[in-house]
Protein backbone atom coordinates (compact mmCIF):
# COMPACT_ATOMS: atom_id res chain seq x y z
CA UNK A 1 0.00 0.00 0.00
CA UNK A 2 1.76 3.42 -1.03
CA UNK A 3 2.04 5.85 1.08
CA UNK A 4 0.25 9.68 0.68
CA UNK A 5 1.90 12.64 1.57
CA UNK A 6 0.60 13.17 5.05
CA UNK A 7 1.38 9.73 6.01
CA UNK A 8 4.91 10.17 4.72
CA UNK A 9 5.81 13.39 6.40
CA UNK A 10 4.28 11.60 9.49
CA UNK A 11 7.38 8.95 9.18
CA UNK A 12 9.83 11.21 7.33
CA UNK A 13 12.10 14.31 7.98
CA UNK A 14 11.82 16.54 4.63
CA UNK A 15 14.89 18.39 3.97
CA UNK A 16 15.30 21.21 1.66
CA UNK A 17 17.54 23.22 -0.50
CA UNK A 18 16.74 25.39 -3.18
CA UNK A 19 19.16 26.52 -6.09
CA UNK A 20 17.65 29.31 -8.03
CA UNK A 21 18.74 30.39 -11.81
CA UNK A 22 18.47 33.91 -12.66
CA UNK A 23 18.70 35.67 -16.06
CA UNK A 24 19.69 38.75 -15.89
CA UNK A 25 18.35 41.60 -18.22
CA UNK A 26 21.31 43.20 -19.54
CA UNK A 27 21.66 44.26 -22.95
CA UNK A 28 24.53 42.18 -23.87
CA UNK A 29 25.74 38.74 -22.92
CA UNK A 30 27.89 37.98 -19.10
CA UNK A 31 31.36 37.77 -21.48
CA UNK A 32 30.49 39.53 -25.04
CA UNK A 33 28.40 41.94 -26.55
CA UNK A 34 26.15 40.15 -28.34
CA UNK A 35 22.29 41.00 -27.83
CA UNK A 36 20.08 38.99 -25.24
CA UNK A 37 16.88 40.21 -26.53
CA UNK A 38 14.47 37.88 -26.25
CA UNK A 39 12.23 35.81 -29.14
CA UNK A 40 15.27 36.43 -32.21
CA UNK A 41 15.56 33.80 -34.88
CA UNK A 42 17.60 31.22 -33.84
CA UNK A 43 21.25 31.44 -33.79
CA UNK A 44 21.14 35.40 -34.90
CA UNK A 45 22.61 36.42 -31.76
CA UNK A 46 26.17 34.73 -31.52
CA UNK A 47 29.46 35.23 -32.09
CA UNK A 48 33.46 34.18 -31.47
CA UNK A 49 33.03 34.34 -27.80
CA UNK A 50 29.79 32.99 -26.79
CA UNK A 51 30.41 29.92 -29.53
CA UNK A 52 33.86 29.49 -28.02
CA UNK A 53 35.83 29.53 -30.96
CA UNK A 54 39.21 29.35 -31.15
CA UNK A 55 41.63 32.98 -30.32
CA UNK A 56 38.40 34.50 -28.94
CA UNK A 57 38.58 36.03 -25.57
CA UNK A 58 35.92 36.92 -22.73
CA UNK A 59 35.69 40.42 -21.19
CA UNK A 60 32.96 40.26 -18.18
CA UNK A 61 30.20 42.47 -18.39
CA UNK A 62 29.92 45.48 -15.82
CA UNK A 63 26.58 45.53 -15.99
CA UNK A 64 25.96 42.07 -14.70
CA UNK A 65 28.52 42.41 -11.83
CA UNK A 66 26.66 45.29 -10.33
CA UNK A 67 23.08 42.92 -10.91
CA UNK A 68 24.81 40.47 -8.90
CA UNK A 69 26.38 42.29 -5.68
CA UNK A 70 22.46 44.45 -5.63
CA UNK A 71 20.55 40.95 -5.54
CA UNK A 72 24.00 40.11 -2.52
CA UNK A 73 22.87 43.25 -0.76
CA UNK A 74 19.08 42.81 -0.73
CA UNK A 75 19.42 39.39 0.44
CA UNK A 76 21.40 39.98 3.46
CA UNK A 77 25.42 38.97 1.95
CA UNK A 78 28.73 39.55 2.23
CA UNK A 79 30.15 40.62 -0.97
CA UNK A 80 33.40 39.39 -1.62
CA UNK A 81 36.25 41.88 -1.89
CA UNK A 82 38.21 39.14 -4.53
CA UNK A 83 36.12 36.60 -6.79
CA UNK A 84 36.86 35.09 -9.90
CA UNK A 85 35.62 32.55 -12.86
CA UNK A 86 36.35 29.04 -13.38
CA UNK A 87 35.77 26.75 -15.99
CA UNK A 88 32.99 24.08 -15.21
CA UNK A 89 34.18 21.14 -17.86
CA UNK A 90 30.97 18.91 -18.47
CA UNK A 91 30.01 17.82 -22.20
CA UNK A 92 26.50 18.75 -23.85
CA UNK A 93 25.36 19.65 -27.57
CA UNK A 94 24.08 22.98 -25.93
CA UNK A 95 27.52 23.98 -24.64
CA UNK A 96 29.56 25.08 -27.26
CA UNK A 97 32.54 25.48 -25.24
CA UNK A 98 32.38 22.13 -23.56
CA UNK A 99 32.57 24.13 -20.60
CA UNK A 100 30.37 27.03 -18.65
CA UNK A 101 32.56 29.70 -17.21
CA UNK A 102 31.29 29.96 -13.65
CA UNK A 103 31.96 31.02 -10.58
CA UNK A 104 32.95 27.69 -7.75
CA UNK A 105 35.51 28.19 -4.49
CA UNK A 106 35.51 32.01 -4.52
CA UNK A 107 32.23 33.38 -5.94
CA UNK A 108 31.02 37.11 -5.11
CA UNK A 109 28.31 37.29 -2.55
CA UNK A 110 28.38 34.51 0.69
CA UNK A 111 26.44 33.95 3.72
CA UNK A 112 22.97 35.50 3.01
CA UNK A 113 19.42 34.57 4.52
CA UNK A 114 15.95 35.50 3.70
CA UNK A 115 12.89 35.09 5.79
CA UNK A 116 9.73 33.99 4.69
CA UNK A 117 6.38 34.30 6.17
CA UNK A 118 3.44 31.25 5.60
CA UNK A 119 0.70 30.18 7.56
CA UNK A 120 0.55 26.78 9.53
CA UNK A 121 -2.00 25.10 11.36
CA UNK A 122 -0.68 27.41 14.62
CA UNK A 123 -0.74 30.76 12.38
CA UNK A 124 1.80 32.31 10.80
CA UNK A 125 4.96 31.24 10.94
CA UNK A 126 8.35 32.64 9.69
CA UNK A 127 11.21 30.51 8.16
CA UNK A 128 14.98 31.52 7.91
CA UNK A 129 16.53 30.46 4.70
CA UNK A 130 20.10 30.60 4.78
CA UNK A 131 21.88 31.97 1.39
CA UNK A 132 25.09 29.79 1.04
CA UNK A 133 26.09 31.95 -2.17
CA UNK A 134 25.10 33.46 -4.96
CA UNK A 135 27.37 33.59 -7.94
CA UNK A 136 27.84 34.65 -11.17
CA UNK A 137 27.56 32.39 -14.64
CA UNK A 138 26.43 31.96 -18.30
CA UNK A 139 23.77 30.36 -19.45
CA UNK A 140 23.41 27.38 -21.95
CA UNK A 141 21.68 26.76 -25.47
CA UNK A 142 18.94 25.90 -26.37
CA UNK A 143 17.86 22.15 -27.92
CA UNK A 144 15.12 21.05 -29.61
CA UNK A 145 14.21 17.51 -30.01
CA UNK A 146 12.15 17.04 -33.25
CA UNK A 147 10.07 14.13 -33.10
CA UNK A 148 8.34 11.57 -30.70
CA UNK A 149 5.67 12.49 -28.36
CA UNK A 150 7.98 13.71 -24.95
CA UNK A 151 9.83 16.44 -26.78
CA UNK A 152 12.77 14.92 -25.22
CA UNK A 153 15.61 13.12 -26.81
CA UNK A 154 14.66 9.93 -26.02
CA UNK A 155 12.57 8.96 -29.15
CA UNK A 156 13.23 12.12 -31.26
CA UNK A 157 13.90 11.60 -35.12
CA UNK A 158 16.95 14.42 -34.83
CA UNK A 159 17.50 17.47 -32.53
CA UNK A 160 17.96 21.63 -33.68
CA UNK A 161 20.46 23.56 -31.71
CA UNK A 162 20.42 27.46 -30.91
CA UNK A 163 22.72 29.19 -29.76
CA UNK A 164 21.17 32.86 -29.13
CA UNK A 165 21.01 32.01 -25.00
CA UNK A 166 24.45 30.66 -24.79
CA UNK A 167 26.28 33.39 -22.81
CA UNK A 168 23.59 35.00 -21.24
CA UNK A 169 24.26 36.36 -17.74
CA UNK A 170 23.02 33.85 -14.92
CA UNK A 171 23.11 34.31 -11.31
CA UNK A 172 23.03 31.33 -9.29
CA UNK A 173 21.49 31.91 -5.86
CA UNK A 174 21.98 28.49 -3.57
CA UNK A 175 20.82 28.15 -0.09
CA UNK A 176 21.83 25.92 2.46
CA UNK A 177 19.86 22.73 3.49
CA UNK A 178 16.85 23.96 5.42
CA UNK A 179 16.06 22.06 8.02
CA UNK A 180 12.70 22.26 10.34
CA UNK A 181 10.52 22.83 7.79
CA UNK A 182 8.45 19.30 8.35
CA UNK A 183 5.20 18.98 6.51
CA UNK A 184 5.36 23.21 5.36
CA UNK A 185 8.41 22.01 3.61
CA UNK A 186 6.61 22.60 -0.32
CA UNK A 187 5.09 25.96 1.36
CA UNK A 188 8.24 27.02 2.72
CA UNK A 189 9.73 26.25 -0.99
CA UNK A 190 7.14 28.09 -2.38
CA UNK A 191 7.28 31.09 -0.32
CA UNK A 192 11.04 31.63 -0.72
CA UNK A 193 11.04 31.28 -4.71
CA UNK A 194 8.15 34.03 -4.61
CA UNK A 195 9.69 36.70 -2.38
CA UNK A 196 13.35 35.88 -4.19
CA UNK A 197 11.28 36.91 -7.52
CA UNK A 198 9.47 39.90 -5.86
CA UNK A 199 13.09 41.19 -4.82
CA UNK A 200 14.63 40.18 -8.02
CA UNK A 201 11.57 42.12 -9.55
CA UNK A 202 12.17 45.22 -7.39
CA UNK A 203 15.55 45.61 -7.87
CA UNK A 204 14.61 45.53 -11.79
CA UNK A 205 17.68 42.92 -12.64
CA UNK A 206 15.46 40.51 -14.50
CA UNK A 207 12.39 40.31 -15.53
CA UNK A 208 12.05 36.91 -13.54
CA UNK A 209 9.64 35.70 -16.31
CA UNK A 210 9.68 31.27 -15.11
CA UNK A 211 7.42 30.84 -18.20
CA UNK A 212 10.12 31.81 -20.30
CA UNK A 213 12.90 30.45 -18.30
CA UNK A 214 14.10 33.93 -16.85
CA UNK A 215 13.88 32.68 -13.77
CA UNK A 216 14.10 28.58 -12.75
CA UNK A 217 14.23 26.75 -9.71
CA UNK A 218 16.14 23.23 -8.51
CA UNK A 219 14.70 21.62 -5.83
CA UNK A 220 16.93 19.51 -3.77
CA UNK A 221 14.97 16.98 -1.46
CA UNK A 222 16.08 14.78 0.50
CA UNK A 223 14.05 12.48 3.48
CA UNK A 224 15.19 10.59 6.87
CA UNK A 225 13.30 8.59 9.90
CA UNK A 226 12.03 11.54 12.29
CA UNK A 227 14.85 12.15 15.11
CA UNK A 228 17.44 9.97 13.81
CA UNK A 229 19.18 13.51 13.27
CA UNK A 230 20.71 12.09 9.90
CA UNK A 231 20.40 13.25 6.00
CA UNK A 232 18.84 11.23 3.58
CA UNK A 233 19.83 10.64 -0.17
CA UNK A 234 18.83 14.28 -1.83
CA UNK A 235 17.27 14.27 -5.28
CA UNK A 236 17.38 17.25 -7.09
CA UNK A 237 14.21 18.29 -9.33
CA UNK A 238 15.69 20.34 -12.36
CA UNK A 239 14.29 23.42 -14.13
CA UNK A 240 11.08 24.16 -12.41
CA UNK A 241 9.45 27.17 -14.34
CA UNK A 242 6.47 27.83 -11.85
CA UNK A 243 5.46 28.86 -8.19
CA UNK A 244 3.17 26.09 -8.10
CA UNK A 245 4.78 23.26 -9.50
CA UNK A 246 7.65 24.48 -6.91
CA UNK A 247 5.79 23.28 -4.05
CA UNK A 248 4.33 20.71 -6.11
CA UNK A 249 7.74 18.85 -7.17
CA UNK A 250 8.98 19.10 -3.48
CA UNK A 251 5.53 17.54 -1.94
CA UNK A 252 5.90 14.89 -5.01
CA UNK A 253 9.45 13.85 -3.92
CA UNK A 254 8.69 13.88 -0.45
CA UNK A 255 6.15 11.06 -1.20
CA UNK A 256 8.09 9.05 -4.18
CA UNK A 257 10.82 9.02 -1.36
CA UNK A 258 9.03 7.70 1.20
CA UNK A 259 7.56 5.09 -0.60
CA UNK A 260 10.44 3.42 -2.00
CA UNK A 261 11.93 3.47 1.07
CA UNK A 262 8.89 1.88 2.71
CA UNK A 263 9.63 -0.80 -0.24
CA UNK A 264 12.92 -1.56 0.88
CA UNK A 265 14.89 0.14 -2.39
CA UNK A 266 17.25 3.04 -1.42
CA UNK A 267 16.98 6.56 -3.04
CA UNK A 268 19.09 7.32 -5.57
CA UNK A 269 21.32 10.67 -5.76
CA UNK A 270 20.18 12.10 -9.44
CA UNK A 271 18.50 14.85 -11.31
CA UNK A 272 14.89 14.55 -11.63
CA UNK A 273 12.18 16.28 -14.35
CA UNK A 274 9.04 17.56 -12.93
CA UNK A 275 5.81 16.86 -15.18
CA UNK A 276 3.19 18.93 -14.86
CA UNK A 277 0.55 16.45 -15.89
CA UNK A 278 1.49 14.06 -12.78
CA UNK A 279 3.04 16.13 -10.63
CA UNK A 280 5.38 13.53 -10.26
CA UNK A 281 8.53 13.43 -11.26
CA UNK A 282 10.66 11.16 -13.45
CA UNK A 283 14.55 9.98 -13.55
CA UNK A 284 17.37 12.17 -15.06
CA UNK A 285 21.15 11.90 -15.12
CA UNK A 286 22.97 10.47 -11.76
CA UNK A 287 24.08 13.53 -10.15
CA UNK A 288 27.82 14.79 -10.68
CA UNK A 289 29.78 16.11 -7.94
CA UNK A 290 31.90 18.73 -8.10
CA UNK A 291 35.40 16.59 -8.71
CA UNK A 292 33.34 15.50 -11.64
CA UNK A 293 33.44 18.61 -13.12
CA UNK A 294 37.17 19.29 -12.78
CA UNK A 295 37.22 22.88 -11.80
CA UNK A 296 39.72 24.86 -12.29
CA UNK A 297 40.53 28.88 -12.52
CA UNK A 298 39.35 30.83 -15.93
CA UNK A 299 42.86 31.90 -17.71
CA UNK A 300 41.44 34.37 -19.89
CA UNK A 301 39.80 36.30 -16.77
CA UNK A 302 40.44 38.62 -14.66
CA UNK A 303 39.53 38.21 -10.78
CA UNK A 304 36.59 40.50 -9.58
CA UNK A 305 37.14 42.89 -6.76
CA UNK A 306 34.55 45.61 -6.36
CA UNK A 307 35.37 48.78 -4.82
CA UNK A 308 34.26 48.63 -1.36
CA UNK A 309 32.96 52.34 -2.01
CA UNK A 310 31.13 51.33 -4.23
CA UNK A 311 29.17 48.41 -2.88
CA UNK A 312 28.00 51.12 -0.06
CA UNK A 313 26.71 53.34 -2.93
CA UNK A 314 24.94 50.54 -4.31
CA UNK A 315 23.63 49.50 -0.72
CA UNK A 316 21.93 52.98 -0.65
CA UNK A 317 20.05 52.30 -3.79
CA UNK A 318 18.32 48.97 -2.67
CA UNK A 319 14.41 49.96 -2.38
CA UNK A 320 12.02 48.90 0.19
CA UNK A 321 11.74 45.07 0.89
CA UNK A 322 8.49 43.47 -1.18
CA UNK A 323 7.12 41.66 2.14
CA UNK A 324 7.60 45.31 3.89
CA UNK A 325 6.01 46.95 1.26
CA UNK A 326 3.15 44.89 1.10
CA UNK A 327 2.22 44.82 4.64
CA UNK A 328 2.72 48.49 4.24
CA UNK A 329 0.53 49.34 1.44
CA UNK A 330 -2.25 46.88 2.93
CA UNK A 331 -2.19 48.85 6.37
CA UNK A 332 -2.59 52.32 4.00
CA UNK A 333 -5.29 50.73 1.67
CA UNK A 334 -7.17 48.95 4.31
CA UNK A 335 -7.01 45.56 1.65
CA UNK A 336 -7.77 42.03 2.77
CA UNK A 337 -4.74 39.85 2.73
CA UNK A 338 -6.91 37.53 0.03
CA UNK A 339 -7.05 40.54 -2.20
CA UNK A 340 -3.21 41.68 -1.91
CA UNK A 341 -2.54 38.31 -2.30
CA UNK A 342 -4.57 38.74 -6.14
CA UNK A 343 -2.61 41.71 -6.77
CA UNK A 344 0.75 40.53 -6.57
CA UNK A 345 0.01 37.06 -7.71
CA UNK A 346 -1.22 39.00 -10.95
CA UNK A 347 1.48 41.36 -10.87
CA UNK A 348 -0.98 44.16 -10.39
CA UNK A 349 0.72 45.66 -7.29
CA UNK A 350 2.97 47.81 -8.57
CA UNK A 351 0.34 49.55 -11.45
CA UNK A 352 -2.37 49.63 -8.27
CA UNK A 353 0.06 52.00 -6.43
CA UNK A 354 0.91 54.16 -9.54
CA UNK A 355 -2.77 54.67 -10.10
CA UNK A 356 -2.77 55.23 -5.96
CA UNK A 357 -0.45 57.70 -6.61
CA UNK A 358 -1.91 59.99 -9.19
CA UNK A 359 -4.77 60.39 -7.07
CA UNK A 360 -7.19 57.52 -7.39
CA UNK A 361 -8.85 56.09 -4.38
CA UNK A 362 -7.05 52.90 -3.39
CA UNK A 363 -10.71 50.63 -3.06
CA UNK A 364 -11.52 52.19 -6.96
CA UNK A 365 -7.84 51.33 -8.31
CA UNK A 366 -7.75 47.91 -7.01
CA UNK A 367 -11.08 47.01 -8.67
CA UNK A 368 -10.28 48.29 -12.12
CA UNK A 369 -7.30 46.64 -12.42
CA UNK A 370 -8.43 43.44 -10.81
CA UNK A 371 -11.88 43.28 -12.35
CA UNK A 372 -12.89 44.83 -15.69
CA UNK A 373 -9.09 45.36 -16.89
CA UNK A 374 -8.29 41.63 -15.97
CA UNK A 375 -11.24 40.41 -17.54
CA UNK A 376 -10.16 42.15 -20.95
CA UNK A 377 -6.84 41.50 -20.55
CA UNK A 378 -7.94 37.81 -19.95
CA UNK A 379 -10.11 37.26 -23.10
CA UNK A 380 -7.01 39.19 -25.38
CA UNK A 381 -4.58 36.52 -23.53
CA UNK A 382 -2.53 39.61 -22.70
CA UNK A 383 -1.07 41.03 -19.71
CA UNK A 384 -2.94 43.65 -18.04
CA UNK A 385 -0.73 46.58 -18.10
CA UNK A 386 -0.10 45.99 -21.92
CA UNK A 387 -3.59 47.25 -22.56
CA UNK A 388 -4.63 50.72 -20.53
CA UNK A 389 -2.01 52.39 -18.06
CA UNK A 390 -2.54 53.84 -15.03
CA UNK A 391 -3.01 57.42 -15.69
CA UNK A 392 -5.43 56.55 -17.79
CA UNK A 393 -7.16 54.15 -15.16
CA UNK A 394 -6.61 57.20 -12.86
CA UNK A 395 -8.57 59.26 -14.83
CA UNK A 396 -11.29 57.18 -15.09
CA UNK A 397 -11.77 57.02 -11.67
CA UNK A 398 -11.59 60.60 -11.64
CA UNK A 399 -14.42 61.14 -13.92
CA UNK A 400 -16.61 58.31 -11.84
CA UNK A 401 -15.79 60.26 -9.34
CA UNK A 402 -16.70 63.64 -10.42
CA UNK A 403 -20.13 62.47 -11.82
CA UNK A 404 -19.00 62.52 -15.41
CA UNK A 405 -19.58 59.05 -15.56
CA UNK A 406 -21.11 55.98 -14.36
CA UNK A 407 -19.24 52.66 -13.56
CA UNK A 408 -21.28 51.56 -17.01
CA UNK A 409 -20.22 53.84 -19.10
CA UNK A 410 -16.87 53.76 -17.65
CA UNK A 411 -16.59 50.63 -18.34
CA UNK A 412 -17.57 51.68 -22.25
CA UNK A 413 -14.63 54.28 -21.74
CA UNK A 414 -11.95 51.25 -20.71
CA UNK A 415 -13.37 49.36 -24.06
CA UNK A 416 -12.65 52.30 -26.18
CA UNK A 417 -9.17 53.28 -24.93
CA UNK A 418 -8.21 49.44 -24.73
CA UNK A 419 -9.48 49.84 -28.60
CA UNK A 420 -7.47 52.60 -29.33
CA UNK A 421 -9.80 55.13 -29.65
CA UNK A 422 -7.75 57.73 -28.17
CA UNK A 423 -7.41 59.62 -24.31
CA UNK A 424 -10.95 58.75 -22.06
CA UNK A 425 -11.71 62.19 -22.67
CA UNK A 426 -11.55 61.08 -26.31
CA UNK A 427 -13.22 58.52 -26.50
CA UNK A 428 -16.40 60.29 -24.37
CA UNK A 429 -16.45 62.80 -26.88
CA UNK A 430 -16.13 60.25 -29.68
CA UNK A 431 -19.00 57.72 -28.53
CA UNK A 432 -21.28 60.52 -26.49
CA UNK A 433 -20.80 59.51 -23.35
CA UNK A 434 -21.93 61.65 -20.91
CA UNK A 435 -24.27 61.52 -17.87
CA UNK A 436 -28.00 62.66 -17.67
CA UNK A 437 -27.90 64.83 -14.43
CA UNK A 438 -30.43 67.20 -15.80
CA UNK A 439 -33.88 67.25 -13.72
CA UNK A 440 -36.21 68.08 -16.63
CA UNK A 441 -34.84 65.39 -18.62
CA UNK A 442 -34.36 62.54 -15.96
CA UNK A 443 -38.04 63.68 -14.91
CA UNK A 444 -39.12 62.61 -18.37
CA UNK A 445 -37.63 59.25 -18.01
CA UNK A 446 -39.16 58.82 -14.58
CA UNK A 447 -42.82 59.18 -15.49
CA UNK A 448 -42.35 56.92 -18.29
CA UNK A 449 -41.11 54.54 -15.84
CA UNK A 450 -44.20 55.12 -13.53
CA UNK A 451 -46.91 55.12 -16.13
CA UNK A 452 -45.19 51.90 -17.65
CA UNK A 453 -45.70 50.47 -14.09
CA UNK A 454 -48.09 51.92 -12.01
CA UNK A 455 -48.60 49.18 -9.54
CA UNK A 456 -44.58 49.74 -8.81
CA UNK A 457 -45.13 52.81 -7.41
CA UNK A 458 -47.88 52.43 -5.34
CA UNK A 459 -46.01 50.56 -3.56
CA UNK A 460 -43.71 52.94 -2.99
CA UNK A 461 -46.20 55.44 -2.38
CA UNK A 462 -46.92 52.94 0.21
CA UNK A 463 -43.80 52.98 1.80
CA UNK A 464 -42.02 50.25 0.01
CA UNK A 465 -38.54 51.90 -1.07
CA UNK A 466 -36.73 48.96 -1.72
CA UNK A 467 -39.03 48.30 -4.87
CA UNK A 468 -37.90 51.82 -6.07
CA UNK A 469 -35.32 49.71 -7.76
CA UNK A 470 -37.32 48.34 -10.42
CA UNK A 471 -38.27 51.75 -11.37
CA UNK A 472 -34.64 53.33 -11.47
CA UNK A 473 -33.45 50.29 -13.64
CA UNK A 474 -36.12 51.40 -16.03
CA UNK A 475 -34.86 54.74 -16.16
CA UNK A 476 -31.05 53.95 -16.54
CA UNK A 477 -32.20 51.69 -19.08
CA UNK A 478 -34.29 54.68 -20.98
CA UNK A 479 -31.09 57.01 -20.70
CA UNK A 480 -29.08 54.11 -22.12
CA UNK A 481 -27.02 53.85 -18.54
CA UNK A 482 -26.28 57.61 -18.94
CA UNK A 483 -28.25 58.86 -15.89
CA UNK A 484 -27.19 59.50 -12.99
CA UNK A 485 -28.63 56.59 -10.75
CA UNK A 486 -28.07 58.48 -7.35
CA UNK A 487 -29.74 61.80 -9.15
CA UNK A 488 -32.74 59.11 -10.11
CA UNK A 489 -33.20 57.65 -6.51
CA UNK A 490 -33.47 61.00 -5.72
CA UNK A 491 -35.78 62.09 -7.86
CA UNK A 492 -38.21 59.46 -8.29
CA UNK A 493 -38.29 59.15 -4.26
CA UNK A 494 -39.46 62.79 -4.04
CA UNK A 495 -41.82 62.48 -6.66
CA UNK A 496 -43.60 59.93 -4.93
CA UNK A 497 -43.25 61.35 -2.04
CA UNK A 498 -41.14 59.75 -0.17
CA UNK A 499 -38.19 61.87 -0.30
Amino acid sequence: MSMNYDAAVAAYEPTLGLEVHVELNTNSKMFCSCSTEFGAEPNTQTCPVCLGLPGSLPVVNGKAIESTILIGLALNCSIAPFSRFARKNYFYPDMPKNFQTSQFDEPICINGYLDVEIETDEGAKTFRVDIERVHMEEDTGKSLHVGGSTGRIHGAEYSLLDYNRAGIPLVEIVTRIVPGTGKYAPQVARAYVTELRDILRSLGVSDVKMEQGSLRCDANVSIAPISSGKLGTRSETKNVNSLRSVERAVAGEIERQANRLESGERIIQETRHFLEESGQTRPGRSKETAEDYRYFPEPDLVPVTPDADWIEELRKTLPEKPSLRRKRLQEEWNVPAKEMESMVNAELLDVVEETVKLGADATRARSWWLGEVSRLANEKEVAPTSLITAPQVAEVIALIAGGELTDKLARQVVEGVINGEGTPREVIDKRGLKVVSDDSALMVAIEAAIAAQPDTAERIRGGNIPAAGALIGAVMKATGGQADAAKVRELLLKHLGQG
